[in-house]
């Protein structure tokens, strides 16, 4: 079986910083895309960024300049750096990942959402 697991989220004053990880596991041939979403109470599941195997990243427009995604290939894990927090980034951070499994083929892995507070 393949799992992805996110780690890093909590209770954070504005203005302030955190990082989550976001790690594969499994027997996996191999990770395309890796991505970060979020969703805010009452509100659709939105992308925060994503990040291809060669390293190309994709950031929504409001997270700009703030959050910066990366990813360590040899331990199958993506990270989220995020600077500069605002209340509106409180959310369930949801990480995602694009996974060669073998007799499983292409599938899309989900976290189970870490969630993040930010109070003013």
């Amino acid at each position: 079986q393949v799992h992805v697991v996110e780690s890093g989220g909590g209770l954070v004053q504005a203005g302030g910083s955190l990082r989550l990880s976001c790690a594969a596991s499994g027997i996996i041939f191999s990770i395309n895309a890796m991505g970060w979403y979020r969703q805010a109470p009452g509100k659709q599941r939105e992308l925060v960024a994503a990040i291809t195997n060669s390293g190309s990243t994709n950031y929504a427009d409001s997270m700009k300049g703030r959050f910066t995604i990366s990813r360590d290939n040899a331990k199958n894990t993506v990270y989220l750096q995020m600077n500069s927090l605002k209340p509106e980034d409180t959310a369930v951070y949801y990480c995602n990942a694009a996974i060669v499994a073998p007799g499983l083929g292409l599938r899309i892995y989900w976290g189970q959402g870490t969630h993040i507070t930010v109070s003013s």
